[in-house]
């Protein structure tokens, strides 16, 4: 932990710790993916380090590096707390664009398990982001970030959605209500992490993209519906990582 930031000398108005690169710690450049969940994180370390990728001591878990040029890949970062931990730690080793990977509960009728939703704005119902004020209204995913990995799913045969989402920190308080009201007013998706990281990215001025891919259905005319452990979704949840690691390397 005392590698990841140092302490800065009292001052009134200013922050008590700030992110910054240790020493022995590894420079990153370009483009870079945050995973989220363990289970893509086993995924990757099969991948990345027979392909010869360095592997890094990071909190709150692992940090690959490619062995030639730029890109990077890290996690998980579970929760909003976390996954803006782990993201401030990226920026302040180098990362230039961040995309994160993670899963939703989709809302909205037609967004369908093994779908993709890539979060354009969100409504916030977690404690992070309040502690990092921006002026230029709510934060939102990189357009530009966005619009390329529209092409990149698309061009994979992936069913893309782009809209706001419903972040939360307690998953176990989600209500039928709030499923329904929040499903009215637009909301593709609910997750845990993109508000704050879109807010912490915006603070930071570093791009940010979100891709989620839907792992059950959360809607008031059935009961909920996940497909975590199905052998479908693995596949499709196998694909999509290994997708977003080509695209790191063109971006």
């Amino acid at each position: 932990m005392l590698a990841m930031m140092m302490s800065v000398k009292p001052q009134s108005g200013g922050v008590v710790i700030e992110p910054c690169r240790g020493p022995g710690e590894p420079e990153l450049a370009g483009s870079g993916l945050l995973l989220i969940n363990p289970a893509e994180v086993r995924l990757a370390d099969a991948t990345v380090r027979k392909a010869g990728w360095q592997r890094h001591v990071f909190f709150p878990g692992t940090l690959y590096t490619a062995p030639a040029g730029p890109g990077w890949l890290a996690g998980p970062a579970v929760g909003a707390p976390v996954a803006v931990m782990a993201l401030e730690k990226l920026v302040a080793l180098g990362a230039s664009t961040v995309i994160t990977l993670g899963w939703c509960g989709a809302l909205a009728p037609g967004v369908e398990v093994g779908d993709i939703v890539l979060p354009t704005t969100a409504l916030s119902e977690e404690g992070t982001s309040a502690h990092y004020p921006l002026t230029g209204g709510p934060a939102a995913a990189d357009d530009d970030l966005n619009r390329k990995l529209v092409g990149h799913l698309t061009e994979a045969d992936f069913t893309v959605h782009a809209g706001p989402v419903w972040t939360t920190d307690a998953p176990y308080r989600e209500t039928w209500g709030k499923v329904t009201d929040y499903r009215g007013r637009g909301i593709l998706a609910v997750e845990m992490e993109f508000a704050a990281l879109a807010t912490v990215a915006a603070f930071r001025g570093v791009p940010l993209a979100s891709v989620l891919l839907v792992s059950d259905l959360v809607r008031e005319e059935q009961a909920w519906a996940p497909a975590f452990r199905h052998r479908d979704f693995r596949r499709q949840a196998r694909r999509l990582l290994a997708l977003l690691q080509d695209f790191i390397t063109l971006t």
